[in-house]
C-alpha cells in the first residue's frame, strides 16, 4: 500500500497532525504541503489534512479535493471549536460532500489554536451573533490555544493506524 498525506495549514497546526498521521503511516509513504501536491493517482490512500475556515475546509485543501477521484481517501483537520460539537459535525458533513466521488475511510478533527489575525477580525464584530466575542467564545479560543496537543497527536496516529488496519477489508 502506497499512501500520501495532503494537507494545508495557516497557523501550524494542521501541518503538526499531518506529521503525527504520516508517522503511523506504513511505507512507502509520502508528505507534501498542498501546493506541492503531485499527481496522487499512483496512491492507493490519500489523507487529506484541512483547516477549518468558515465551516469547511480552506481554499487552498477544496480547491485540491476538486482533483481527487475515485480513492480511497482519510480525512484529518483542525479547527477552534471542540471537535465533538454541531459546528464540527456541520464542517465533517461540508468536507465529506466536496469528496463524494472517492470512498471516505474515516475523519478525524482536533482543536488547534485560531490565527490572531482571525481572533481580532472577531473582536471587531460586535453585532454578528456566529463570530461576536461573547465570553464563551473568549473561552473556547483560550482552550484552543492549547491544541493540537500531545493526546491529539496520539488520537490522529491511532487513527489513521485503525484506517491502515481496516485498508482493503471495506
Amino acid at each position: 500500500m502506497k499512501s500520501i498525506v495532503v494537507f494545508s495549514s495557516r497557523t501550524g497546526n494542521t501541518q503538526k497532525v499531518a506529521n503525527a498521521v504520516f508517522e503511523a503511516l506504513p511505507e512507502p509513504k509520502d508528505i507534501v504541503a498542498v501546493e506541492a501536491a503531485p499527481d496522487i493517482e499512483s496512491y492507493d490512500l490519500v489523507v487529506l489534512g484541512y483547516w477549518v475556515d468558515k465551516g469547511t475546509a480552506d481554499e487552498k485543501s477544496r480547491k485540491f479535493f476538486e482533483k481527487v477521484k475515485n480513492k480511497s481517501v482519510a480525512l484529518f483537520g483542525t479547527l477552534g471549536a471542540e471537535p465533538d460539537s454541531e459546528h464540527a459535525d456541520s464542517c465533517r458533513k461540508k468536507v465529506k460532500e466536496l469528496l463524494a466521488a472517492n470512498t471516505i475511510l474515516g475523519d478525524f478533527l482536533c482543536q488547534g489554536k485560531v490565527d490572531p489575525k482571525i481572533i481580532e477580525m472577531m473582536s471587531r464584530m460586535k453585532d454578528d451573533p456566529h463570530h461576536s466575542m461573547t465570553p464563551e467564545r473568549q473561552a473556547r479560543l483560550k482552550e484552543a490555544q492549547k491544541h493540537p496537543d500531545e493526546t491529539d497527536l496520539e488520537r490522529a496516529g491511532a487513527f489513521i493506524a485503525g484506517i491502515v488496519d481496516g485498508f482493503g477489508k471495506e
